[in-house]
């Protein structure tokens, strides 16, 4: 196949990722997890606290579609929360974690 013949494919390709380009995404930021006994669960209420298995300063995890795609530290920007981006997996894993 010469070079010629495989551009309109590769034209395709790159005009199909750009249609989804400005589709949205619940981007996730997890904090931590833990597990609880259902007796516990049931329990919470308004003031309860649920303990993490990480620390203030350990990074979290940024999910797009479930899937990690990048970590990153927890910061303040004007009275709210934000995600400092330490680490980003590499574009083709990201995509390939999305489908």
């Amino acid at each position: 196949m010469t070079n010629e013949q495989a551009n309109p494919k590769e034209k395709a390709e790159k005009y199909n990722i750009d249609l989804l380009l400005d589709v949205e995404l619940e981007v996730v930021v997890s904090f931590g997890e833990t597990q609880m006994p259902l007796r516990d669960v049931l329990k919470l209420g308004t003031g309860s606290v649920v303990e993490l298995e990480k620390g203030i300063n350990d990074p979290v995890t940024i999910m797009v579609n479930q899937k990690p795609i990048a970590r990153g530290e927890v910061v303040m920007v004007d009275g709210n929360y934000g995600v400092k981006v330490l680490e980003v997996e590499s574009t083709a894993d990201r995509i390939r974690s999305l489908g």
